[in-house]
């Protein structure tokens, strides 16, 4: 059974149950123009996996370049909250920051994958390499 978490933008405008493929298991960053600017952790959920719950008309949607990726934001505090993925369009890319009781630095290790040389443009996309997070010893 997939997970199912609730969400919500930092303001809480915009409130979302989503329901995740494979947990936190999938989280990453991408180093396109968008997402290195943006710095989100992302996990993946299926296009039928979000539900908002509030705030619709409150998310605001920004397209690029081919205008296929999808990326929503709320209008009132500007988080970005999930995007629909050009990637894979069967599926939204949700901010992790966005679930109760998540950071992303509870992320020890995230793979980062390969944006800008997307595969849709006839490139071999893959991993890139990984970001870590290490806490400061507290001596």
């Amino acid at each position: 059974m997939a997970e199912k978490r609730n969400a919500q933008c930092h303001c809480g405008a915009v409130t979302f149950t989503v329901e995740l493929t494979d947990g936190f298991n999938t989280a990453r960053r991408c180093n396109c123009s968008y997402c290195r600017m943006r710095g989100a952790i992302a996990v993946s959920a299926p296009l039928t996996g979000i539900t908002v719950t509030r705030g619709e008309d409150k998310l605001t949607e920004y397209r690029f370049n081919t205008k296929t990726a999808r990326h929503f934001f709320c209008s009132v505090c500007g988080i970005y909250t999930f995007h629909q993925r050009r990637s894979n369009p069967d599926q939204y890319g949700v901010n992790v920051a966005c679930f109760e009781n998540v950071s992303p630095f509870d992320f020890a290790e995230v793979t980062v994958t390969d944006g800008v040389n997307h595969p849709l443009d006839g490139a071999s996309s893959g991993v890139l390499g990984y970001i870590s997070f290490r806490k400061k010893d507290v001596n």
